[in-house]
């Protein structure tokens, strides 16, 4: 829990991912680690070959991690480049992080299976929370940011700390229509408001179903207006 970890691929959608992470990190004041991972996807190669595309995956990683430096206020950014599938190695990675980010290119238009095999399996698999950013680009610095929304009606009790954690850290309200029971008592300094939605929500928040897919759970980062963070609960993994 040393490390906030970040899947970045060089696209538009992973610098959202990006100004995300290097939030949480600055928040939570940990280190961020930018992963990268690359594979020769043709078969059999010579090793020049494959050199070459190890030397393209380099500068992509070198590219994230000092886009990362040069507007954090002073985290630690440290690299992780992996020869492999990159939803394998951020599943591996989340053992040792509070928290895993990654981009996804999903849309409400188009079906469930594009929000990204790599976002879908982190979700699904990893050892702790991960969040689900949408769209390209850098993320817009909202005037007013809007509460964080608990879509739960009966979360267990990491989804429950997982979204008052990040309402304090914030200094944002929380949107709960579960009865939360002692939680507000533990938790003074964050405003509830009853409800279910937001249209104006900064971050979503939902525990991981406990079936092996995904479920409601790979449907709402297309449909959120904002990142959507899933939670592993007190249940056992599928």
């Amino acid at each position: 829990m040393d490390r906030i970890v970040l899947g970045y691929d060089g696209s538009d959608f992973s610098v959202q991912a990006l100004d995300w992470a290097l939030d949480e990190a600055e928040l939570r004041n940990l280190p961020l680690t930018v992963v990268h991972a690359w594979q020769w996807p043709y078969g059999d190669a010579d090793e020049e070959a494959k050199a070459h595309l190890r030397k393209a995956a380099e500068h992509v990683l070198w590219h994230g991690a000092e886009c990362a430096r040069s507007t954090s206020s002073g985290i630690r950014v440290e690299t992780d480049l992996y020869e492999g599938p990159a939803a394998q190695r951020l599943v591996e990675l989340s053992g040792r992080a509070a928290l895993l980010v990654v981009g996804s290119r999903g849309l409400s238009a188009l079906p469930r299976a594009v929000v990204g095999s790599v976002a879908g399996y982190a979700a699904a698999h990893a050892e702790c929370p991960v969040i689900v950013v949408r769209g390209p680009g850098p993320l817009p610095k909202a005037t007013r940011p809007g509460p964080v929304v608990l879509a739960e009606r009966e979360p267990e009790a990491p989804i429950v700390e997982f979204a008052f954690a990040e309402a304090a850290l914030r200094g944002l309200s929380l949107v709960a229509s579960a009865d939360l029971g002692e939680w507000p008592a533990r938790h003074p300094d964050v405003r509830i408001e009853p409800g279910e939605a937001h249209e104006r929500a900064t971050l979503v928040v939902v525990g991981r179903p406990r079936a092996a897919h995904l479920g409601t759970a790979s449907s709402l980062p297309q449909h959120a207006p904002c990142p959507v963070a899933v939670v592993p609960g007190d249940h056992p993994r599928p």
